[in-house]
């Protein structure tokens, strides 16, 4: 398996080779980049590292502490924890920079290196390009002895975390323990277990179960939170008689429900009923990637406001949140954004805004769904081997479809009058993501297995 270089961070498999693999060489040389770019840009010498429940996690942190140790910086290490957290305390203690040791939605085999900026945010394209530069020169000036940095250990940030959520000025505390919601967590052996409850005890929520709650990173399911990987929650739910499900991936910044029936609420509709919420307090525009439901574009345009698409990407939906000065964005895959508590997705306070609004709708979940538009997205994705020429998949893909209308900003998305398909390869597995929406499930469906087909017959 190829070493993946992106946006989202440096990521692999554990063990094997290095150069094809995340292995202790290569943990030690991409940080030993990232803190060579950090010294160039500036003379802060304070960073702030965190890591997921993965097997793996204490391994990969402490090499990525002593190597930053050994530059010369300060290391502020916040143990096992998420990834917002990681991003809050990047700003709250001025920090240089950060370094969040997770590999998201992948499997257990999986870790990475995502890499933030003295703002918090992952870096962009271009610092990438830089990091990746200092990597490939390995040209690395280290501190001499007198020189090298601390390590502190710093728990403080789990209680700091939800006692901004709670504070946040729409986040509606009272409302939601008046309600007295019964809820199940699948917190899949990671931070989740952890944070999760704590939330929830802090937002006046007594009535709570937790899944898969010891943090030992071996995944009891597919991390990622999809409805195919959620059967346990949602029987879980049902066999409670419980108010709603809360899943959350490994390093919980994607957040998705499952309604009192035991029916998936929709990850795409996490984005969507947040933003309805938000856009009745305070109106503007919103933003998401262009792989998401469109139901966000008419929730949008029903409070007055405007949707812009972006990249697929957080920091190519924070780049586009920050340029149409956005109240609300995130991903269809359950990231929510709230751009004046931080920029990056939070499942912390999507939850905290979500129970919010179900609180004050007064409706179960169930009932809450049905007020927002009813729209079908299949997501599928293809294997792509090395010798694959991706560009000239696409290009042939783009002349069958051509008389269709067509987006290349971030691969390919060609729409069929009410209904789109947007294939793109991942930035953070070696696959083609396919995903494509109706107001059919079956429509949906038949679009994409249409392209996949057209996809292996261009290769």
């Amino acid at each position: 398996m190829a070493l993946i270089k992106s946006i989202s961070g440096i990521r692999g498999t554990i063990g094997g080779k290095s150069g094809q693999n995340l292995t202790p060489p290569d943990i030690v040389k991409y940080t030993s980049a990232f803190a060579a770019w950090l010294t160039s840009q500036q003379s802060n010498k304070k960073i702030i590292i965190g890591r997921d429940g993965r097997m793996s996690g204490q391994m990969v942190s402490d090499l990525c502490a002593s190597t930053l140790i050994a530059y010369g910086f300060d290391v502020v290490d916040l143990g096992l924890t998420t990834t917002p957290t990681v991003e809050i305390a990047v700003q709250y203690e001025q920090a240089a920079g950060g370094i969040i040791l997770t590999a998201s939605h992948n499997p257990k085999e999986w870790n990475a290196l995502k890499l933030l900026n003295n703002k918090g945010e992952f870096i962009n394209g271009e610092d990438g390009e830089k990091i990746l530069e200092f990597a490939e020169k390995e040209d690395f000036n280290f501190a001499t002895v007198d020189k090298t940095g601390k390590y502190i250990k710093d728990d403080s940030y789990l209680q700091k975390h939800i006692d901004a959520v709670v504070n946040y000025e729409l986040v509606d505390v009272a409302a939601i323990k008046k309600a007295k919601y019964k809820i199940v967590v699948d917190a899949i052996n990671s931070s989740g277990a952890i944070y999760i409850p704590a939330l929830l005890k802090a937002l006046g929520v007594k009535d709570i179960t937790v899944l898969n709650g010891e943090v030992n990173g071996k995944f009891d399911h597919n991390p990622e939170p999809l409805p195919q990987h959620l059967t346990g929650l949602s029987n879980e739910v049902k066999k409670q008689n419980a108010s709603l499900g809360i899943a959350v991936d490994p390093d919980v910044d994607r957040l998705c429900f499952v309604s009192e029936n035991g029916h998936m609420f929709g990850e795409e509709y996490t984005l969507v009923a947040v933003a309805d919420y938000m856009l009745s307090k305070r109106k503007g525009n919103t933003v998401s990637n262009m792989s998401s439901t469109k139901a966000l574009k008419e929730i949008t345009q029903k409070h007055g406001g405007e949707y812009f698409p972006s990249a697929v990407g957080e920091v190519n939906v924070v780049n586009k949140m920050k340029e149409v000065n956005a109240v609300i964005g995130g991903e269809g895959n359950g990231g929510i954004i709230v751009p004046d508590f931080h920029y990056g997705r939070d499942a912390l306070i999507g939850i905290g805004l979500f129970l919010t609004h179900l609180a004050h709708s007064q409706k179960s979940i169930n009932q809450l769904r049905g007020t927002y538009p009813d729209y079908f997205i299949s997501k599928n994705k293809i294997a792509l081997e090395t010798s694959v020429d991706v560009k000239e998949v696409f290009k042939k893909i783009k002349d069958k479809y051509k008389s269709h209308p067509i987006n290349t900003e971030d691969g390919l998305k060609i729409e069929f009058d009410k209904d789109w398909v947007h294939l793109r390869t991942s930035n953070t597995e070696p696959i083609i993501r396919i995903y494509s929406e109706s107001n059919f499930e079956t429509t949906a469906e038949n679009i994409a297995k249409k392209i996949m087909n057209d996809i292996r017959e261009a290769m």
